[in-house]
């Protein structure tokens, strides 16, 4: 069957898709392990034993809920929904029947989710006991069904039933072609080369695991040292490169900054054996092609997610051998301190990792579009039933969006580096000196004595900014530590001129990051022109602009954005 056409939808139609909220919501560039449905039954199991040892807080739990529901019936609660809730919007959920369906869910979902704290859990299991209530009670919020969404019903009515018609269409499409989910976004508008990917530049360099692009310069004179941005090898890497005026490279070579960016090869089976010294020697050879095409000595590196872990570990044995080949490097919401709050841990555990690696092993990777099936249950409402109302109740077609359409394009992760991975998350590796080995060395930050600059994302659920923040801890070295006011993503594509901007700085940068958070100062913006202003600094003199990309040694191969992002 082919994918519903696109259509604008008609203007009294109902909005349901909050764009911002889905982008903020999706986990991105993650190279970890999943829940699964097991583990989440077992949470949910849990929480039904813990209250059968404790028979006086069912009952009480009960009787509250119970007091409580015959105030709604009265219609005398005070119960309303959060303002910030779109999924009651309607003005009917004002009236006096659809009013009394909202108070209804709302203090049986409060009932449920209050329960977990008074049953003695230890943290974990009420971490994990609360996020499978979660699932349970936003599954049966009133507005995922036809019947119990006001705005749905009114639109079905308005449209003579074709809302409904095409909401079928959509379903059945996404139960053939989307393993049952609903569809986040419709991809055809986005181009990689075109569209997204855009920034003219070639690739210089090509190896079986990456090819090295060499940005076309736009200025008049560039900086001496190039930075070569080394990003995470999950997920495609041109979210760094989105589209015109919403593209990290593009800012960075509109400031002068040569640029050059690792685009990895997405690996099969076949690949299963690469690992991190795999990718560590393929970032430091990408570094050493950039300094011959540009004359210099040194580079600048710049990492993001799982990239700058890899950063990281490069960093550290570069130290450990005297190598001086980074001046400076930058890490972009990086997992450092694993033993961090996130929504991720709570599902961690010997058993889980070992059932994750034996997973990849068996496969030969780690499929990255199964594991963004996942990881949309971390935030249900934005990445699951938000689209279920719209894509089915009001027959929408998904919005055409830019970084939805990147974080669809998802790539795998070879068996052996998804293993190494899991094994410093689990172990803390890179927060503990001697933990973990990359290319004959230890790895141990306190060596490292480059200039750092770090950025956190403040509503990060993937990568909480503390982790982030260790950095600071973690390094022998001058760090400045950056908080953006956003999510995982939206940290990362971050232009300037968006006025919903700000990041957060301190001059300081002591051990507890909330003594950090206290004194740090707001600057409305991006923090993009900051790490402009800051990497510059580090850049060396400025010269003429080269004629062309590459040299003789290294002519154009393909132009950017190259072949392997396609594949």
């Amino acid at each position: 069957m082919k994918e519903p056409a696109l259509r604008t939808q008609p203007a009294e139609s109902v909005a349901a898709v909050d764009e911002p909220a889905a982008v903020a919501a999706i986990q991105g560039a993650n190279p970890f392990v999943g829940m699964t449905v097991a583990q989440i039954a077992a949470a949910a199991a849990r929480w039904g034993l813990a209250f059968g040892q404790h028979p006086t807080v069912l009952v009480s739990e009960v009787l509250k809920w119970s007091s409580e529901e015959l105030k709604v019936i009265a219609g005398v609660s005070a119960t309303v929904a959060d303002a910030g809730d779109k999924r009651f919007v309607d003005a009917a959920w004002q009236g006096p029947v659809w009013s009394r369906i909202l108070q209804s869910y709302l203090i049986t979902r409060s009932a449920l989710l209050d329960s977990v704290d008074n049953l003695g859990l230890d943290a974990k299991s009420a971490n994990r006991a609360r996020f499978a209530l979660t699932q349970l009670t936003e599954a049966a919020a009133p507005t995922n069904s036809l019947f119990g969404n006001p705005a749905a019903l009114k639109h079905a009515l308005r449209t003579r039933g074709r809302s409904l018609v095409d909401g079928g269409r959509h379903l059945l499409y996404d139960v053939r072609h989307n393993g049952g989910l609903p569809s986040q976004v419709d991809t055809r508008p986005f181009r990689v080369g075109e569209s997204v990917a855009a920034t003219k530049g070639a690739v210089v360099y090509r190896t079986p695991m990456f090819e090295l692009i060499q940005y076309t310069p736009r200025t008049r004179e560039v900086y001496a040292l190039p930075t070569v941005v080394v990003p995470p090898q999950v997920n495609r890497y041109y979210f760094l490169d989105l589209a015109p005026q919403r593209s990290f490279v593009e800012y960075a070579v509109s400031r002068g900054i040569q640029t050059y960016l690792i685009s990895w090869r997405n690996p099969g089976p076949d690949e299963r054996d690469w690992g991190m010294d795999d990718y560590a020697s393929a970032a430091i050879e990408a570094m050493r092609v950039a300094t011959r095409i540009s004359g210099a000595d040194q580079v600048n590196a710049a990492g993001f997610c799982a990239g700058g872990m890899t950063l990281s570990a490069v960093l550290s044995h570069l130290a450990a051998t005297n190598d001086q080949l980074i001046n400076a490097a930058t890490l972009g919401v990086t997992m450092l301190d694993t033993d961090a709050d996130s929504t991720l841990n709570m599902f961690v555990s010997e058993r889980t990792v070992q059932t994750a690696i034996s997973r990849s092993r068996r496969k030969g990777v780690l499929d990255g579009k199964s594991l963004a099936r996942v990881f949309a249950w971390v935030r249900p409402n934005d990445l699951i039933w938000n689209y279920w109302v719209a894509n089915y109740l009001l027959g929408q077609n998904p919005p055409a969006f830019d970084v939805l359409a990147w974080n669809k394009d998802a790539t795998n992760l070879p068996a052996t580096l998804h293993a190494e991975f899991l094994h410093m998350w689990i172990d803390n590796a890179l927060m503990k000196p001697g933990t973990a080995e990359v290319l004959g060395t230890k790895v141990d930050l306190g060596l490292v004595k480059t200039d750092l600059y770090v950025v956190g994302a403040r509503t990060d659920h993937l990568v909480p900014w503390q982790s982030a923040y260790a950095a600071t801890r973690a390094f022998g070295a001058d760090v400045r530590f950056v908080l953006s006011n956003s999510g995982h993503i939206q940290a990362l594509i971050n232009p300037p001129g968006n006025p919903k901007a700000s990041f957060l700085t301190a001059e300081q940068t002591p051990a507890d990051p909330d003594t950090w958070f206290a004194a740090a100062e707001k600057s409305a913006g991006s923090w993009w022109v900051d790490w402009a202003d800051w990497t510059i600094a580090r850049s060396g003199p400025p010269r003429l602009r080269p004629r062309t990309v590459g040299d003789r040694q290294h002519p154009i191969l393909e132009i950017a954005p190259g072949r392997y992002v396609r594949e």
